[in-house]
């Protein structure tokens, strides 16, 4: 019977082009690869190299039989790493959403609803998620929009409302509330990983120049220490607390309030039902 070995042994041979170097290439012995390429012709029944003195290259069978092989190759490392992202899914939820508030009760949620389990979380742009919840990276993901489809579970899962957070000696501190384009073209502190919102911010305030920040500590430390205007939420305030130095107003923009869906395939909603059950109950609100 054919080995994987074996193959695996003389795809590197016609890559390497002689025997002595895919030995080497395999850490094997000149001897023992020789011996394992004629047991592979005993197998196929046919001689797979036109052999003279110094010189060994592949005849049409040998060059057929290489094509084939490099396929089984492919085919079983496909096999490998499909079984395997098969075992991880089952003792793992992966999350996808597209902004980070949202991670900051699911993902407590999920690990106090399933111990067991591994979860993991990430951002990304809508249509990656999408992407991702359709071939399995994902078994749950956070939108800012319903998807009505088949196959698709989707539950209302919250809402964010944005703030400007200004400076007490800001001309505007003292609104009510203010539009976006109320602060267009002046520099402001932005935080990188904010997901869907970054975009919309640059969109929506074109002329603004945004000094992005990576790191959640830089930023936050940016924002108590300076008079620059940044954003904030809701629900950030609603976790982190109002800082002292600043006046928080809320923007009316409908592009300022988002509505959060979560979503799971059809196949994985019995594995979530917990997690459904309880973001689905009337007393469920972000905290």
């Amino acid at each position: 019977m054919i080995e994987l070995g074996q193959l695996e042994q003389l795809v590197a041979v016609a890559e390497c082009g002689t025997l002595s170097k895919a030995a080497e290439q395999l850490h094997l012995s000149q001897p023992a690869l020789s011996r394992s390429i004629q047991k592979l012709e005993e197998e196929l029944q046919v001689t797979l190299f036109e052999r003279q003195k110094n010189k060994l290259s592949l005849n049409p069978c040998g060059e057929l039989t290489v094509e084939h092989a490099k396929k089984v190759i492919g085919q079983s490392r496909d096999l490998v790493e499909r079984v395997r992202a098969f075992e991880r899914r089952q003792r793992t939820v992966s999350v996808g959403s597209c902004a980070p508030a949202p991670l900051w009760d699911i993902v407590p949620l999920l690990s106090a609803l399933y111990p067991e389990m591994t979860i993991s979380s990430e951002m990304k742009s809508n249509d990656r998620l999408l992407q991702g919840l359709g071939d399995g990276t994902y078994q749950m993901i956070v939108l800012p929009e319903p998807i009505q489809q088949p196959g698709i579970h989707c539950v209302r899962y919250g809402e964010e409302q944005l703030y400007f957070s200004l400076p007490p000696a800001h001309p505007l501190s003292g609104a009510k509330a203010l539009h976006l384009k109320d602060l267009d073209g002046e520099t402001m502190l932005l935080l990188s990983q904010i997901g869907f919102w970054h975009e919309m911010h640059r969109e929506k305030m074109p002329n603004t120049h945004f000094l992005v920040q990576e790191e959640d500590f830089a930023f936050n430390e940016l924002v108590r220490a300076s008079a620059l205007p940044s954003f904030t939420s809701d629900l950030a305030i609603k976790r982190e607390g109002n800082a002292s130095n600043r006046v928080m107003i809320p923007i009316l923009d409908p592009e300022a309030h988002a509505t959060f869906y979560c979503l799971c395939r059809a196949d994985e909603e019995k594995k979530l039902s917990a997690f459904f059950r309880r973001i689905e109950s009337p007393a469920w609100k972000p905290s």
